[in-house]
């Protein structure tokens, strides 16, 4: 993901908007660039390809000394990473940054073109910044040109312009890509996210979606998506907010459990436009690959391989393509057959987990099309080393088990899905939209489960004696049962093991007794009658059941039946949401057994060994 820094002050800007984008090299990134205005009244750039690190070196030789500015780290969706079509981009007299994809540039760059403009890179950004000068010229104020360009604009943005026309202000708009606005002393900055500028203010305003932002040394003003003049809440923060503080948690993993809202929103953020998931978010090369891909191989470990084992059903359901999932650990040291075309995928947390890494080095000498990985990490060795790269935005993840990792790998994996079925025009009619609708109910939908804390908590109580649990799911909710049972164990110690709730006759209902909780997570969907005939077998061995239920699936509570009613979500999210009361009981049962919630015995964050 892009990044976005800007200032406007009475000192020069230039360090600040370095050390800005330094804070965000976590997000991944191929380029890096900043534009001056300098003390001598013009504007100037220096762009450099690869790490900020270069661009410092280069700002050491060739300085740029000035009070206002704007600076990016680009991750490429439209051309090569190369020093042309790094960010800032300038047409005139004014530069340009730009987070998000435009879907419409290719028609109007042609018309752009038609006006005698000259192209010199091969993004999208360049037609925003050729477009901006065109009104410039015929309405004068950089503001209200900014206004009438982005009417223009179809897809997700997040701009900020800075001009040698009116060099007292920068200006800025959102829609589907954050920005947030620092707040100082006779000056002000723009981000794309608040850590960018820790260093030089602790107080935030935060754009909200279609707002347009004019900023100035002793002011800001803002309109909303109508055009009305508005004002944004400002927000202090102090030290404790960092994420490595636990702020009013007793531990990280209850506070990053807590945080999946938010994560969730910064993962969709700049990737989906009105009702379509945006494929150049996978990278400039996406929609070329996807269009010849007929398997999908994913590889992953852990938690991450849970993920995995979900996206199959997606990717079966959704988009008709046949997706095989295996342990990287087996992958590596057995003898595959490709199929044609496979596309493969892994899915990691770090980056830098050793045999997943090893599956996708050994996976370049097997012949499959291409490689993609779903990481959250952008400067990871499994991102420098894929063809193609999906950054998940869960922010860093502190507890060693993974919560809002695994949540926003499964957002990143129904974008793959839904891109994939895009490009192939194998979605049924009306799905994508409906589902990109749903997608942006999501955060709201996990707030809702989370509001749930108190009643699991209680839950948990009913595992304070016990040694053994039983996981059950149908269809994607049996991989959600297997990462509840690995949450269970990982952090409790309690034995736990997960099963399709289907299998229970085939082995697993020997073990059922008074002694056994089994919990189990049940949508309303086709196979919940189902699932109810099989919790109809574990009560009449005596077994105690947990089950999270949509609030519309008919079950209640009765002897030796716990039902917590989970709100009513469609049935390709449910995994995610169902995701959540499972995180929290397993957090809830370790507090009570008295473990090491954060660091559990004998396991570390990121396994980067056999």
């Amino acid at each position: 993901m892009c990044g976005i820094v800007g200032a406007v002050a009475e000192r020069n800007v230039t360090a600040i908007l370095l050390e800005g984008l330094k804070r965000l090299e976590y997000r991944g990134y191929d380029s890096a660039g900043v534009a001056v205005f300098t003390n001598d009244n013009t504007l100037e750039r220096m762009r450099r390809p690869g790490k900020v690190s270069e661009l410092d070196q280069a700002l050491e030789t060739a300085p740029l000394v000035g009070r206002l500015g704007i600076a990016h780290t680009r991750w490429a969706t439209h051309g090569a990473p190369c020093e042309r079509n790094a960010h800032p981009h300038f047409s005139g007299d004014l530069a340009v940054v730009h987070n998000g994809i435009i879907e419409n540039h290719e028609a109007l760059r042609e018309q752009l073109k038609a006006l005698g403009y000259v192209f010199t890179s091969d993004t999208d950004t360049e037609v925003i910044a050729h477009l901006l000068d065109h009104k410039l010229k015929e309405l004068v104020d950089l503001t209200v040109a900014l206004k009438a360009t982005v009417k223009e604009l179809h897809g997700a943005y997040g701009l900020a312009v800075i001009s040698a026309l009116q060099p007292d202000r920068l200006v800025a708009a959102r829609s589907g890509s954050p920005l947030v606005i620092g707040l100082g002393l006779g000056e002000n900055f723009l981000a794309s996210d608040q850590l960018a500028l820790r260093q030089v203010t602790d107080r935030f305003m935060y754009l909200e979606e279609g707002d347009i932002a004019e900023i100035g040394r002793d002011s800001v003003q803002i309109w909303d998506i109508d055009g009305k003049a508005v004002e944004r809440e400002s927000v202090q923060y102090r030290d404790g907010a960092e994420a490595a503080e636990k702020g009013e948690f007793r531990h990280f993993m209850l506070k990053e459990i807590h945080e999946q809202p938010s994560v969730v929103q910064r993962t969709l953020e700049g990737r989906l436009s009105q009702n379509q998931v945006l494929v150049q978010a996978f990278g400039p090369q996406a929609a070329e690959l996807f269009a010849k891909v007929r398997n999908v191989q994913i590889v992953a470990c852990g938690t991450s391989y849970h993920a995995g084992m979900v996206a199959r059903y997606w990717l079966e359901e959704l988009a008709g393509i046949p997706c095989q999932v295996e342990v990287a650990s087996e992958f590596r040291y057995r003898k595959v057959v490709v199929q044609p075309d496979t596309l493969f995928v892994t899915i990691s947390q770090s980056g830098e987990t050793a045999d997943t890494l090893a599956a996708l080095r050994n996976a370049k000498e097997l012949g499959f099309l291409a490689s993609l990985a779903i990481c959250n990490v952008g400067i990871s060795s499994l991102v420098r080393e894929s063809d193609l790269t999906l950054l998940t935005q869960a922010g860093r993840e502190i507890g060693v088990a993974s919560t809002k990792a695994f949540t926003t790998q499964l957002v990143g994996l129904l974008l793959l899905t839904l891109s994939l079925g895009q490009v192939q025009g194998t979605l049924a009619d009306g799905v994508e939209a409906r589902l990109v609708e749903e997608l942006r109910r999501l955060p709201a939908r996990l707030g809702e489960a989370l509001a749930m804390d108190s009643t699991v908590e209680k839950i948990a109580e009913l595992f304070a004696d016990k040694n053994h649990t039983l996981f059950l799911g149908r269809g994607a909710q049996f991989p959600v049962a297997m990462e509840g049972a690995l949450k269970l164990k990982e952090i409790s110690y309690i034995h736990a093991e997960a099963y399709p709730a289907g299998e229970l006759k085939h082995g697993p209902l020997a073990l059922v007794d008074d002694d056994m909780p089994v919990v189990t997570v049940a949508p309303n969907n086709e196979l919940l009658e189902k699932l109810k005939s099989n919790l109809q077998e574990v009560r009449a061995r005596g077994g105690q059941l947990i089950v999270f239920a949509d609030e519309k699936a008919g079950m209640s509570n009765g002897e030796g039946t716990h039902v917590v009613n989970m709100p009513h979500i469609h049935d390709i999210l449910s995994p995610i949401l169902y995701t959540i009361p499972l995180q929290l009981l397993s957090y809830y049962v370790a507090v009570l057994k008295g473990t090491d919630v954060d660091q559990p015995r004998n396991l570390a964050k990121s396994v980067t060994v056999e």
